[in-house]
């Protein structure tokens, strides 16, 4: 009877024992969830943010590097003048391959390249293109994210002389009579000119057309110039 009543407690205590040891492992468990759900859905928002953020950035760090280098230095190889917004400047000779990397390598060695930086915030500017008669030419716009909202050129405009009007997000002016509005979604924008030329004895002539590739703000422009 005696044995009985000493084993019973032992049973007890056993089984108190072996509850408290299961309840701790299960705590042990649910402890360790926690830091690891939480470290997954951090990666998880991390590696979204980044997915989005670095291509979405990424275009619009090298877009400032080449406004700051065009705009200080230029895009002549050892130039130290650079190019003022709202100003465009013509290549005079042809493109080799150390200028392309100031271009974002798109030089090549049959086109004269006109380029500028355009500031859209105190008001349009108007672009204006000779008459090329035929040549192949064009006149690219792209936005700080890298995208070509515009073209003007022989393939979009045909070569006949004409003005365009470069205006920023919001404007709400009059565009003059017969000049056409291109609407630029940001106020900052990259210009590219490129002109053909078709031989070497051709070169001066291309460098003539290009040059008259010109920028005037609105306000000063008058019509015929």
């Amino acid at each position: 009877m005696a044995n009985m009543e000493n084993q019973e407690p032992n049973n007890q205590e056993s089984a108190a024992a072996s509850s408290f040891s299961q309840t701790s492992q299960t705590r042990t468990r649910s402890w360790w969830k926690v830091p690891l759900l939480t470290f997954a859905v951090t990666v998880l928002v991390v590696w979204g943010v980044g997915a989005f953020a670095y291509p979405y950035l990424y275009t619009r760090l090298i877009y400032n590097g080449l406004e700051n280098a065009v705009v200080q230095h230029g895009i002549s190889p050892g130039s130290s003048s650079g190019i003022p917004i709202n100003t465009l400047y013509t290549m005079p000779t042809l493109a080799s391959p150390s200028q392309s990397n100031a271009l974002g390598s798109t030089g090549n060695h049959d086109t004269l390249y006109t380029v500028g930086w355009l500031d859209l915030s105190k008001g349009p500017e108007v672009l204006h293109v000779p008459d090329m008669a035929g040549r192949y030419y064009s006149v690219q716009f792209t936005d700080p994210w890298g995208t070509d909202f515009a073209y003007v050129g022989r393939r979009t405009t045909g070569t006949g002389a004409g003005d365009y009007l470069m205006s920023g997000p919001g404007w709400q002016g009059k565009v003059p009579v017969g000049m056409k509005q291109i609407v630029s979604p940001n106020n900052t924008v990259l210009l590219i000119g490129r002109t053909l030329v078709e031989s070497d004895s051709d070169l001066a002539t291309a460098y003539g057309l290009a040059k008259q590739i010109q920028l005037t703000p609105l306000s000063h422009w008058k019509s015929g110039q």
